[in-house]
């Protein structure tokens, strides 16, 4: 697996009336604190990036991604986010039709033989209150790289009911790219397929026990 690079300067946390908001995590953390730095894991089965892009004006084309991973280490006693790391299989988009997931699949866009992995990398992040706020990273498609701000909603925070029985993160996020911005140029001239891209991601980020 490729993960996006690390950067030497790790993400602050803000401590917003009491409650500590992450970046990445924005985590609303209440007052009876949690030990040291944690690790915190992407589920995969709870983890999923959906798309909608134009197709010639008439409606929105809906697509999702649903291999990837990614991982972040938070220290509670610091307030730091460090070693964000996600890394997305370009191959496992699905826009729900065989034919148009070969053509999404090809060098017109994604050229997920030449570029496997569409990666993002954290490093800043701003809150709004207590259970929202802006995360903004480096996104890197088709081995380009550009700044982008992602908006963040935390759901909720608490040990999971089943299973594991470990602390998870529920977070919503949604955004929105130009695609020619990382040279996905095809259909954008002729008005075919439209050059923004919304993007929205649900993910359950769930606490190593290490």
């Amino acid at each position: 697996m490729l993960v996006a690079q690390k950067k030497n300067s790790s993400v602050r946390f803000t401590r917003v009336k009491g409650v500590l908001i992450a970046s990445a995590a924005l985590s609303s953390i209440a007052a009876a604190s949690f030990a040291d730095m944690a690790r915190y894991e992407l589920d995969p089965t709870h983890t999923a990036v959906y798309f909608k892009v134009d197709h010639i004006g008439y409606a929105k084309t809906l697509g999702i991604f649903t291999d990837l991973t990614g991982s972040f280490s938070y220290d509670t006693e610091t307030q730091e986010l460090s070693d964000v790391e996600v890394a997305i299989q370009a191959a496992s988009v699905s826009t729900f039709n065989e034919a148009r997931d070969g053509h999404v699949q090809n060098r017109d866009f994604l050229d997920v033989t030449t570029y496997p992995e569409i990666t993002f990398f954290a490093n800043s992040g701003t809150p709004t209150d207590a259970t929202s706020g802006t995360v903004t990273g480096d996104l890197t498609i088709l081995g380009k790289t550009q700044p982008v701000t992602l908006n963040v909603t935390l759901n909720k925070v608490a040990e999971y009911p089943f299973g594991h029985k470990r602390e998870v993160l529920g977070l919503s996020l949604d955004t929105s790219i130009l695609r020619s911005q990382f040279g996905m140029n095809y259909g954008v001239e002729n008005g075919l397929v439209g050059d923004e891209v919304t993007i929205n991601i649900e993910t359950e980020a769930i606490k190593s026990d290490d």
